[in-house]
């Protein structure tokens, strides 16, 4: 990107990498106005990374903001049941419109179009890709501060396809202490810096079980990797997430907004002082 770039890439002749990206980005539904988005990354699946989008969430609606969350995970979408939402989306010639969970936020899920949320997705690539564009422009979103984007693991079709085409100001990077998954994630997080989208923090799931007897930490997975992996990064925004049976207990419940995780608060507050 050019030192005097006014960010107006219909008018400039810059070749720019930022020019190329800006060229795929859709537009939003003629009736949305969405301020940020922030995706959430992962190069792993079972890390953890449905559950921090669910908080980051939660802590962002409970801090006053207009909160959505697309659920880009089209083949294992799970925010519907973790909210306690099956509700189906409806439409009209405006578009669809996002289904309201307790507390207010927003979201579009793949379940929430199903007739049975049981049935399963079997689609090709391009087309799972072409669902979660539509997701954005044909989704009635009106006015949203923060909009969460739950990614699939890996460095496939829909990430690709979520940096390019819309404007993520940011990710979020999930992780857990295993080396084998610390080199995975370590995949995901290049693909966005290819991207040239920014990190803006990195959580370590299953970092450590607290014993409810006597209080001791035990590093089940290993040792965290956090502080190597944050310093690889040049980051400071970063949280360990306990093994919490409470917390999965509420996600299969649909409760998942009664929630307390004080470790995810400080995280969220610190992430949204980002922006």
């Amino acid at each position: 990107m050019s030192e005097s770039c006014n960010h107006n890439c219909e008018n400039c002749a810059s070749k720019c990498d930022q020019a190329e990206k800006t060229g795929f980005l859709e537009e939003q539904n003629a009736m949305s106005d969405i301020k940020n988005v922030i995706a959430v990354v992962s190069g792993k699946g079972g890390v953890g990374k449905s559950l921090v989008t669910s908080l980051l969430a939660v802590y962002t609606r409970r801090e006053g903001f207009e909160t959505a969350i697309i659920d880009a995970d089209i083949t294992g979408p799970s925010m519907p049941q973790s909210f306690g939402v099956h509700k189906k989306a409806e439409g009209s010639d405006l578009g669809l419109f996002p289904v309201e969970t307790a507390t207010g936020i927003k979201m579009m899920s793949l379940n929430l179009l199903l007739e049975n949320e049981n049935d399963p997705v079997v689609w090709r690539g391009p087309v799972i890709a072409g669902a979660v564009k539509q997701f954005w422009t044909d989704v009635v979103w009106n006015d949203v501060d923060y909009m969460f984007v739950d990614l699939p693991p890996g460095t496939g079709d829909v990430p690709l396809t979520v940096f390019q085409s819309l404007p993520v100001k940011g990710i979020v990077v999930v992780t857990s202490p295993q080396d084998l998954v610390g080199m995975i994630v370590a995949k995901a997080a290049k693909m966005a810096q290819m991207m040239n989208i920014p990190i803006l923090g990195i959580v370590e799931n299953f970092s450590y079980f607290t014993c409810p007897d006597c209080g001791k930490k035990h590093f089940i997975y290993g040792e965290s990797k956090l502080d190597d992996t944050a310093k690889a990064y040049g980051l400071t925004n970063t949280v360990r997430l306990p093994i919490n049976p409470k917390l999965a207990a509420a996600c299969d419940k649909g409760m998942i907004e009664l929630c307390d995780v004080p470790e995810m608060e400080e995280f969220t507050k610190k992430l949204l002082d980002l922006e």
